[in-house]
């Protein structure tokens, strides 16, 4: 167990699964002995586009009164994952524009020198999974962050297949469950970026 390190969790979820991700995330870390923070970003789209889809309402409904991340919780952070859904290969634009108020904490070198890592959730196998990963790490270069990849640090990697973070496929109607196989590879995922957050501290 690596005792104290700060974790922010950091992510946006319309219909619920990338929730679920960031809720299992949360869990493995703090067995791993770590202090977390598990925050959403601001829903930026329109009530007409949220009521459109029940699920979205639903899990809009269900979470809005849970905590929203601020700026403090990146710079509090020795790590920080970031979890979002995939929109045509990249970051939704919930995340991205939260990200980009950090511009204050980043030109204060207040982002560097910290562990990070992404987890995603797609309707189909490859419907940008990986790209979605790669771009958010392009922002993490400029952070000056380290890109902590799980690899194939685990032969579990081989089973879920994303070395980049952790992705799900959720189907056609978007509501896949999670299987052992995305539980494992996200408490991996946990454990590897607390030990790694933890040795950046150090």
């Amino acid at each position: 167990m690596v005792a104290d390190v700060k974790l922010a969790i950091i992510y946006y979820s319309a219909t619920g699964t990338v929730h679920k991700m960031a809720q299992r995330l949360q869990e493995s870390a703090e067995k791993a002995g770590a202090e977390v923070r598990l925050r959403q970003v601001t829903e930026l789209a329109p009530a007409e586009a949220i009521a459109s889809n029940a699920a979205w309402s639903q899990h809009f409904d269900t979470t809005k009164d849970e905590p929203r991340a601020t700026a403090d919780d990146v710079v509090w952070a020795d790590a920080v994952l970031f979890g979002t859904p995939t929109r045509y290969g990249n970051v939704t634009s919930q995340l991205k524009q939260f990200i980009d108020t950090l511009g204050p904490q980043w030109a204060q070198g207040q982002l560097a020198n910290k562990a990070y890592a992404g987890f995603t959730a797609s309707m189909t196998e490859h419907g940008g999974q990986e790209s979605t990963l790669l771009a958010l790490y392009n922002t993490i270069y400029h952070f000056g962050g380290v890109v902590v990849a799980p690899g194939y640090t685990d032969p579990l990697k081989f089973a879920d297949g994303n070395p980049y973070g952790v992705s799900h496929v959720t189907g056609g109607s978007n509501d896949a469950p999670l299987t052992d196989v995305q539980f494992a590879a996200l408490d991996h995922l946990a454990r590897r970026i607390v030990q790694i957050g933890g040795k950046l501290r150090a």
